[in-house]
């Protein structure tokens, strides 16, 4: 393999050459000639540079070997992620690697993969092919949905029937299981590994049937909970009661010994106020403090959750609903999670840089890859979306000239029974395509030349164990099923 003199390339395309790069690195100088090695490993060099931004890296592969320069373990990781895709493996085991320059640092500083398992529990394996997926495409966080009205995933100790009773409350497939203390340690210890940070999500304080199934007198009445099969209802944590209060910060204490991230995710949406408007207790707290009325306690109520956090040097992330009206303030250390831009467009943007909160773009249109490309179940016309909307017309994209946006994030929610086989097709190969929004710094290239070198890699990714589903509408047969 020969490539002409060298060159110096702003690359706008996700791929080099015949070689892929995920995703596109900023600078690439291309030089002749190509670098063969049978340990890949062992034919490393890494250098450390401390004046490189923390995630930048620069690679150089000559045919004597292969130097990598960064700042940390990062960067270093992220330039082995880059060369694990140029390099072609013989069948004699040798590596084939054209010799180039690169150098390379992200677009933006934050950059999720979300994974739902509250609706449908995974396997511990699965939740590491994950991790390895967002490692692969050069995310550095993973956040885990650990609670929701079917299913409550985490162990916490002071609290066993959250585990006993409300981990097998749903009664679907792949809905019965938790994770265990031991488990969740395994997982933050391998996402480490990774240059990952594992983000919890305990939801708070709707999506909580679960968790009331086992403890009903942390709601507004104590009543018997039904658990929905999908969406959510009106049972959910009572603000007004001092000892539901005092669960959570338990709750939040456990959580925290387990993450080490500094980011925690308290939930905060879709949480109908139809208990709480007549709930004593609510009535009374919101009389007490003040407060406006059900909305103003929800905040008073995120508060008091974000402050304890803040007492432990940990930050809030919260999503985007808690600022759609205006109310009890914020403490210093929330952020906002804009998501529901089907529902309310930029509205939760636009509100948090009113209130100097730093925000994560993760909008339903288009970074939510359990909308499918065509209808299935719940998810009507109105509710899907392909690779081409993902990559022109994106919201979550291009905000980064506010210097308030920490990043980026995606999602594959497991509403209406996403089994563990149904996963992968959604989310390649629409992710490709927001992990090239995340991390390039270069001008984006057409579409459709986009595209057809993601369907040319379709068959490197199927060989690291990710499946792809139809990207285009036009590419879903009529034998085709999201099941």
């Amino acid at each position: 393999m020969k490539y002409v003199s060298i060159i110096i390339l702003l690359l706008s395309s996700f791929f080099l050459t015949a070689q892929t790069v995920i995703p596109t690195p900023e600078t690439v100088v291309q030089g002749n000639g190509e670098f063969r090695t049978k340990n890949l490993q062992a034919d490393i060099r890494q250098t450390t540079d401390a004046a490189l931004p923390s995630e930048a890296y620069r690679l150089q592969i000559t045919e004597n070997g292969i130097e990598i320069e960064a700042s940390g373990d990062a960067g270093f990781f992220y330039a082995r992620q880059t060369l694990k895709q140029l390099g072609t493996e013989q069948q004699d085991g040798t590596w084939i690697i054209p010799c180039l320059k690169i150098e390379d640092r992200p677009r933006i500083g934050f950059r999720s993969f979300l994974l739902d398992s509250g609706r449908q529990y995974q396997k511990v394996t699965t939740i590491k092919k994950y991790i390895d997926m967002a490692a692969l495409l050069k995310m550095n966080y993973f956040h885990w949905h650990l609670t929701e009205g079917l299913g409550w995933r985490i162990e916490i100790k002071q609290y066993p029937r959250l585990t006993e009773v409300g981990a097998f409350v749903g009664k679907g497939p792949e809905q019965q299981g938790f994770y265990s203390q031991k488990e969740i340690k395994e997982i933050v210890r391998y996402a480490a590994e990774r240059c990952i940070t594992v983000i919890p999500e305990i939801d708070m304080p709707g999506h909580a049937e679960a968790a009331l199934v086992a403890y009903p007198e942390l709601g507004c009445f104590g009543d018997t909970i039904q658990v929905p099969e999908n969406g959510f209802t009106q049972n959910i944590f009572c603000a007004g009661k001092t000892h539901t209060l005092d669960f959570l910060k338990n709750v939040l204490d456990e959580v925290c010994e387990l993450f080490p991230s500094e980011y925690i995710h308290l939930g905060g949406d879709e949480a109908p106020k139809g208990n709480w408007d007549t709930c004593p207790d609510c009535g009374q707290c919101i009389k007490e403090h003040g407060l406006k009325d059900s909305h103003d306690l929800q905040l008073w109520f995120s508060a008091q959750m974000a402050n304890y956090l803040k007492s432990k040097g940990r930050k809030a992330i919260f999503w985007g609903d808690v600022v759609y009206q205006e109310g009890y303030p914020l403490p210093d250390n929330t952020v906002i999670h804009w998501w529901n831009w089907r529902g309310h467009k930029d509205t939760a943007f636009k509100e948090a840089l009113k209130r100097n909160l730093p925000v994560i773009c993760g909008t339903n249109y288009y970074t939510y890859l359990n909308f499918p490309v065509t209808p299935w179940k719940g998810y009507e016309a109105a509710r899907t979306f392909n690779i081409k909307d993902v990559y022109t017309a994106n919201p979550s994209y291009g905000k980064e000239d506010s210097p308030l946006l920490l990043g980026m994030s995606c999602a594959l929610w497991t509403d209406y029974g996403v089994t563990e086989d149904m996963i992968d097709r959604r989310l390649f190969p629409r992710i490709l395509a927001i992990a090239e929004q995340m991390w390039s710094r270069s001008e984006p290239e057409s579409f459709e030349q986009f595209y057809q070198k993601v369907k040319d890699k379709k068959e490197w990714f199927e060989k690291q164990g990710y499946m792809f589903g139809p990207g285009l509408k036009s590419e879903v047969t009529d034998d085709f099923s999201w099941d």
